[in-house]
């Protein structure tokens, strides 16, 4: 009988991802590369987040709990980063900008911390400045609750939209059935926030009874990829499913993304989680991954010194070990191609402020992509 539901199941699968997406079995490998690679700063285990101050500097974190001012190749370790809870997939993860940083040094940061209600961690928000090499002013804008001492899921990638709204994500911090589909919990959401950590007077569920006012939108898995389109002004998201169905979203206000009652993805063991891929009012992903690439880290490409590659996107795979180059037209991948095969875990991708491409691979450290 558990053979039967199996088959039926995979064909549900099946039937829904070839009437939506691109077969995995359509990724290309090309037989050049266009560029070569240049290791611009070694010595970081797991580069999570990475953000430019120039064309020639720029801040790493290490999920350790490290924030490095990489200078010319010279790596500076800051003083005075927050309290980690280092678990899992815990640690200090995201790192962003305030669009005005040149006027008020505002430095955004994601991060697993112990503080709150509860054992364990969860994903908490925080903005600092950068005062020679430490860090002053630290200011806590939101903290998940409660922690658990789970390991998994914990997010979290920060954006800014054009209007200055901070966007970050939780994961379902490995509480699939209590956490994503309800708004009275944290976990399985993208939240939004003024730079100062208000809550927005629009934010989608504000007047709810007992709703987490900062959600934007719910019924994420774990979010490792957030990116604002720089043509539509869109929040693009991408996040792990389980076995299969990886998924690559636009963000909108309030909507329900299904996790865990629609998935294209299974059990780690093999079992059905549920025999739906679709339901009224949710929604359905841009584009999945079956099998799943563990996807972290994404870029848009406006860079003029990758000419074939503008407007595509870059995503890391953790699984596969490579970089992913899609390109998407009316929103949907018509081609995916391999770079970076088996160079190690892409954990993240940023374009510099003068076009270039830098990639983080874990236990290597940050890399340029230069042209030929």
């Amino acid at each position: 009988m558990q053979k039967i539901i199996l088959i039926i199941y995979f064909f549900v699968v099946l039937l829904g991802t070839s009437c939506a997406q691109t077969s995995d079995k359509d990724i290309k490998t090309p037989k050049s590369l266009d560029f070569t690679t240049e290791l611009v700063q070694g010595g970081i285990q797991n580069p999570w987040g990475m953000v430019f101050l120039s064309n020639t500097t720029f801040l790493v974190t290490d999920k350790s709990g490290k924030l490095i001012l990489s200078k010319s190749g010279e790596a500076i370790e800051v003083e005075n980063t927050p309290s980690i809870y280092n678990r899992g997939q815990g640690g200090l993860m995201d790192i962003e900008l305030h669009p005005d940083y040149s006027q008020n040094g505002w430095i955004y940061f994601s991060y697993a911390s112990e503080e709150g209600e509860g054992k364990g961690g969860n994903t908490a928000i925080m903005r600092a400045k950068l005062s020679g090499y430490k860090l002053i002013q630290q200011e806590v804008l939101y903290k998940a609750s409660p922690n658990s001492t789970k390991g998994q899921h914990f997010g979290s990638r920060i954006e800014f939209d054009n209007d200055g709204y901070l966007y970050f994500s939780v994961g379902d911090r490995g509480d699939r059935d209590a956490n994503p589909q309800d708004i009275t919990r944290d976990g399985g959401k993208i939240y939004r926030l003024h730079d100062d950590g208000r809550i927005p007077d629009d934010n989608p569920f504000v007047n709810e009874p007992n709703a987490k006012k900062a959600i934007y939108s719910y019924g994420h898995r774990n979010p490792q990829g957030l990116v604002l389109h720089p043509e539509t002004g869109e929040l693009w998201e991408h996040e792990h499913g389980p076995r299969g169905g990886d998924e690559l979203n636009i963000v909108q206000k309030g909507k329900n993304y299904g996790w865990p009652v629609i998935t294209y993805g299974i059990n780690y063991s093999g079992t059905p989680i549920t025999n739906e891929t679709s339901r009224p009012g949710m929604e359905q992903p841009i584009h999945q991954w079956t099998p799943s690439i563990a996807p972290s880290g994404v870029t848009i490409v406006t860079s003029d010194k990758y000419p074939d590659w503008q407007g595509n996107l870059l995503v890391g795979s953790l699984a596969f070990q490579y970089l992913e180059r899609l390109v998407v037209e009316n929103n949907t991948v018509t081609y995916r191609e391999k770079l970076l095969d088996g160079m190690g875990r892409v954990r993240n991708v940023r374009q510099a402020p003068d076009g270039f491409i830098y990639v983080g691979i874990e236990g290597k450290g940050i890399f340029r992509l230069v042209p030929k």
